[in-house]
Protein backbone atom coordinates (compact mmCIF):
# COMPACT_ATOMS: atom_id res chain seq x y z
CA UNK A 1 0.00 0.00 0.00
CA UNK A 2 1.33 3.57 -0.80
CA UNK A 3 1.34 5.89 1.87
CA UNK A 4 0.39 8.86 -0.49
CA UNK A 5 -0.88 8.91 -3.66
CA UNK A 6 -1.82 11.76 -5.93
CA UNK A 7 -3.70 11.61 -8.95
CA UNK A 8 -4.11 15.26 -11.09
CA UNK A 9 -3.67 17.31 -8.30
CA UNK A 10 -4.02 20.98 -9.10
CA UNK A 11 -3.75 24.38 -6.35
CA UNK A 12 -4.94 27.23 -7.91
CA UNK A 13 -5.13 30.82 -6.38
CA UNK A 14 -6.77 33.60 -7.97
CA UNK A 15 -4.22 34.38 -10.93
CA UNK A 16 -1.75 31.35 -10.09
CA UNK A 17 -1.79 27.87 -10.23
CA UNK A 18 1.02 26.65 -7.91
CA UNK A 19 0.28 22.83 -8.22
CA UNK A 20 0.00 21.67 -12.04
CA UNK A 21 -2.03 18.18 -12.40
CA UNK A 22 0.45 16.68 -9.99
CA UNK A 23 0.91 12.60 -10.41
CA UNK A 24 2.80 11.28 -7.34
CA UNK A 25 3.33 8.01 -5.44
CA UNK A 26 5.04 8.11 -2.03
CA UNK A 27 5.97 5.50 -0.24
CA UNK A 28 5.77 4.43 3.69
CA UNK A 29 8.21 3.38 5.77
CA UNK A 30 11.20 6.11 4.21
CA UNK A 31 12.59 9.24 4.69
CA UNK A 32 11.28 11.42 1.71
CA UNK A 33 12.21 14.97 0.71
CA UNK A 34 11.04 17.80 -0.90
CA UNK A 35 13.16 19.67 -2.85
CA UNK A 36 13.28 22.49 -5.28
CA UNK A 37 13.86 25.93 -5.60
CA UNK A 38 12.02 28.71 -4.04
CA UNK A 39 8.35 28.98 -5.01
CA UNK A 40 8.78 25.69 -6.40
CA UNK A 41 5.35 24.25 -4.41
CA UNK A 42 7.12 22.29 -1.84
CA UNK A 43 5.37 24.08 1.48
CA UNK A 44 2.30 23.53 -0.56
CA UNK A 45 2.42 20.53 -1.52
CA UNK A 46 2.88 19.30 1.96
CA UNK A 47 -0.13 21.26 3.21
CA UNK A 48 -2.08 19.17 0.59
CA UNK A 49 -0.75 15.95 1.75
CA UNK A 50 -1.48 16.90 5.33
CA UNK A 51 -4.95 17.84 4.80
CA UNK A 52 -4.43 21.39 5.79
CA UNK A 53 -5.02 22.77 2.08
CA UNK A 54 -7.84 21.20 -0.16
CA UNK A 55 -6.66 20.75 -4.40
CA UNK A 56 -8.69 22.88 -6.96
CA UNK A 57 -9.23 19.31 -8.62
CA UNK A 58 -7.61 16.03 -8.82
CA UNK A 59 -7.34 13.67 -5.55
CA UNK A 60 -5.12 12.83 -2.64
CA UNK A 61 -4.95 9.20 -0.99
CA UNK A 62 -3.65 7.90 2.35
CA UNK A 63 -2.97 4.55 3.26
CA UNK A 64 -5.22 4.24 0.09
CA UNK A 65 -8.18 6.04 1.60
CA UNK A 66 -8.70 9.62 0.14
CA UNK A 67 -7.91 12.61 2.57
CA UNK A 68 -11.75 13.95 2.23
CA UNK A 69 -12.86 10.47 3.64
CA UNK A 70 -11.09 10.40 7.01
CA UNK A 71 -12.40 12.11 9.46
CA UNK A 72 -10.50 14.77 11.20
CA UNK A 73 -9.67 12.84 14.43
CA UNK A 74 -8.58 9.73 12.44
CA UNK A 75 -6.57 12.47 10.66
CA UNK A 76 -4.81 13.84 13.28
CA UNK A 77 -3.67 10.55 14.78
CA UNK A 78 -2.51 9.12 11.38
CA UNK A 79 -0.52 12.19 10.16
CA UNK A 80 1.81 15.07 12.60
CA UNK A 81 2.41 18.28 10.39
CA UNK A 82 4.80 20.56 12.08
CA UNK A 83 5.11 24.09 9.85
CA UNK A 84 7.62 25.98 8.96
CA UNK A 85 6.97 28.56 11.24
CA UNK A 86 6.14 27.12 14.78
CA UNK A 87 3.32 28.64 16.88
CA UNK A 88 4.75 30.38 20.02
CA UNK A 89 5.53 28.57 23.07
CA UNK A 90 5.85 31.77 25.39
CA UNK A 91 5.54 30.32 29.18
CA UNK A 92 5.03 27.02 28.54
CA UNK A 93 6.96 24.28 29.53
CA UNK A 94 8.68 21.38 27.37
CA UNK A 95 6.59 18.78 29.00
CA UNK A 96 3.25 20.82 27.89
CA UNK A 97 4.42 21.30 24.68
CA UNK A 98 4.87 17.55 23.97
CA UNK A 99 1.16 17.07 25.84
CA UNK A 100 -0.13 19.01 23.11
CA UNK A 101 0.40 15.90 21.11
CA UNK A 102 -2.28 13.99 23.05
CA UNK A 103 -4.95 15.99 21.75
CA UNK A 104 -6.46 13.34 19.98
CA UNK A 105 -6.57 10.91 22.07
CA UNK A 106 -7.45 12.41 24.92
CA UNK A 107 -10.65 10.73 26.92
CA UNK A 108 -13.82 12.28 28.28
CA UNK A 109 -13.22 15.95 29.57
CA UNK A 110 -9.60 15.96 27.86
CA UNK A 111 -8.14 14.31 30.79
CA UNK A 112 -4.70 12.52 30.52
CA UNK A 113 -5.03 8.41 31.35
CA UNK A 114 -2.49 6.28 31.90
CA UNK A 115 -1.35 5.19 28.04
CA UNK A 116 -1.00 9.12 27.47
CA UNK A 117 1.47 9.91 30.34
CA UNK A 118 3.51 6.67 29.01
CA UNK A 119 3.30 8.04 24.96
CA UNK A 120 3.95 11.35 26.10
CA UNK A 121 7.42 9.89 28.27
CA UNK A 122 8.37 8.00 25.25
CA UNK A 123 8.24 10.46 23.22
CA UNK A 124 10.85 12.84 25.36
CA UNK A 125 12.96 9.87 25.92
CA UNK A 126 13.23 8.78 22.18
CA UNK A 127 13.80 12.51 21.50
CA UNK A 128 16.63 12.62 23.92
CA UNK A 129 14.97 15.32 26.03
CA UNK A 130 14.71 13.28 29.74
CA UNK A 131 15.54 15.84 32.26
CA UNK A 132 14.47 18.79 30.83
CA UNK A 133 10.38 18.20 30.89
CA UNK A 134 10.32 21.55 33.43
CA UNK A 135 12.34 23.65 30.94
CA UNK A 136 10.90 26.53 29.84
CA UNK A 137 10.35 25.88 25.42
CA UNK A 138 12.22 29.53 25.45
CA UNK A 139 14.95 28.87 27.30
CA UNK A 140 15.45 25.89 25.40
CA UNK A 141 18.49 25.31 22.40
CA UNK A 142 17.42 25.56 18.84
CA UNK A 143 18.01 21.70 18.47
CA UNK A 144 16.67 21.40 21.82
CA UNK A 145 13.61 23.49 21.16
CA UNK A 146 13.12 21.63 17.35
CA UNK A 147 13.21 18.26 19.04
CA UNK A 148 10.64 19.34 21.46
CA UNK A 149 8.33 19.69 18.81
CA UNK A 150 9.09 16.25 17.11
CA UNK A 151 8.78 14.31 20.39
CA UNK A 152 5.43 16.17 20.50
CA UNK A 153 4.55 14.75 17.06
CA UNK A 154 5.69 11.27 18.33
CA UNK A 155 3.49 11.52 21.55
CA UNK A 156 0.60 11.96 18.84
CA UNK A 157 1.01 8.53 17.99
CA UNK A 158 0.89 9.28 14.48
CA UNK A 159 2.85 7.16 11.63
CA UNK A 160 3.78 9.55 9.09
CA UNK A 161 5.54 13.07 9.94
CA UNK A 162 5.23 15.84 7.73
CA UNK A 163 8.02 18.67 8.27
CA UNK A 164 8.24 21.68 6.65
CA UNK A 165 11.78 22.98 6.53
CA UNK A 166 12.64 21.65 10.16
CA UNK A 167 15.97 22.87 9.84
CA UNK A 168 15.98 26.18 8.34
CA UNK A 169 16.91 28.23 11.94
CA UNK A 170 19.22 25.88 12.77
CA UNK A 171 22.82 25.81 12.93
CA UNK A 172 24.62 23.04 11.01
CA UNK A 173 25.34 20.67 14.53
CA UNK A 174 21.49 21.20 15.26
CA UNK A 175 20.61 20.31 11.50
CA UNK A 176 22.61 17.12 11.73
CA UNK A 177 21.31 16.24 14.88
CA UNK A 178 17.21 16.95 13.88
CA UNK A 179 18.07 14.96 11.08
CA UNK A 180 19.81 12.19 12.38
CA UNK A 181 16.85 11.95 14.94
CA UNK A 182 13.98 11.50 12.22
CA UNK A 183 16.03 9.35 9.93
CA UNK A 184 17.11 7.04 12.86
CA UNK A 185 12.98 7.06 13.90
CA UNK A 186 12.08 6.17 10.62
CA UNK A 187 14.30 3.22 10.65
CA UNK A 188 13.72 1.68 13.83
CA UNK A 189 10.33 1.75 13.94
CA UNK A 190 9.19 2.30 10.65
CA UNK A 191 7.52 5.72 10.79
CA UNK A 192 7.38 7.42 7.34
CA UNK A 193 8.59 11.05 7.19
CA UNK A 194 7.86 14.20 4.21
CA UNK A 195 10.16 16.62 4.90
CA UNK A 196 10.85 20.12 3.43
CA UNK A 197 14.85 21.17 2.58
CA UNK A 198 16.59 23.08 0.97
CA UNK A 199 19.72 21.72 1.69
CA UNK A 200 20.54 19.21 -0.80
CA UNK A 201 23.63 17.87 0.59
CA UNK A 202 21.30 17.14 3.83
CA UNK A 203 18.85 15.29 2.10
CA UNK A 204 21.17 13.02 0.63
CA UNK A 205 23.03 12.49 3.76
CA UNK A 206 19.95 11.85 5.84
CA UNK A 207 17.00 10.81 3.28
CA UNK A 208 16.40 7.81 1.12
CA UNK A 209 13.81 9.43 -1.95
CA UNK A 210 13.42 12.66 -3.24
CA UNK A 211 10.59 14.41 -5.24
CA UNK A 212 11.95 17.41 -6.88
CA UNK A 213 9.79 20.06 -8.07
CA UNK A 214 9.52 23.07 -10.45
CA UNK A 215 7.10 25.77 -11.11
CA UNK A 216 4.56 23.11 -9.14
CA UNK A 217 5.20 20.58 -11.46
CA UNK A 218 7.55 16.59 -10.39
CA UNK A 219 10.71 16.61 -12.63
CA UNK A 220 12.50 13.96 -10.10
CA UNK A 221 11.19 11.09 -7.96
CA UNK A 222 12.88 8.19 -6.75
CA UNK A 223 16.23 7.05 -4.89
CA UNK A 224 18.06 10.17 -3.42
CA UNK A 225 20.81 8.93 -5.76
CA UNK A 226 18.94 10.21 -8.46
CA UNK A 227 19.02 13.04 -8.02
CA UNK A 228 23.06 13.36 -6.94
CA UNK A 229 23.79 13.45 -10.90
CA UNK A 230 25.01 17.08 -12.22
CA UNK A 231 21.78 16.24 -15.26
CA UNK A 232 19.81 16.05 -12.47
CA UNK A 233 20.77 18.95 -10.32
CA UNK A 234 20.77 21.51 -13.24
CA UNK A 235 17.21 20.25 -14.23
CA UNK A 236 15.97 21.50 -10.67
CA UNK A 237 18.13 24.62 -9.68
CA UNK A 238 18.70 25.53 -13.49
CA UNK A 239 22.56 25.46 -12.20
CA UNK A 240 25.32 23.93 -13.24
CA UNK A 241 26.86 21.60 -10.68
CA UNK A 242 29.65 19.06 -9.35
CA UNK A 243 29.00 16.17 -7.65
CA UNK A 244 31.71 14.37 -4.90
CA UNK A 245 32.17 11.61 -2.76
CA UNK A 246 34.21 12.52 0.47
CA UNK A 247 33.57 9.52 3.55
CA UNK A 248 31.31 7.97 1.91
CA UNK A 249 29.10 10.99 1.43
CA UNK A 250 27.74 12.40 -1.83
CA UNK A 251 28.20 15.85 -2.14
CA UNK A 252 27.04 18.76 -4.75
CA UNK A 253 28.75 21.90 -5.38
CA UNK A 254 27.94 24.69 -7.89
CA UNK A 255 30.36 24.07 -10.72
Amino acid sequence: MTLFTLEAVTLEVPGRRLIARLDLILHPGCVTALIGRNGSGKSTLLRLLSGQTRPTSGQITHLGRPLTAWPARDLARALAYLPQVTPPAEGMRLAELVTLGRYPWRGALGRLRPEDHAAIAMAIARCGLAGLEERLVDTLSGGERQRGWIAMMLAQGARTLLLDEPISALDIAHQVEVLGLVQRMCRETGLSAVIVLHDVNMAARFCDRVVALVSGQRVLEGPIADLMTPAALARVYDLPMNVTTHAGHTFALPA
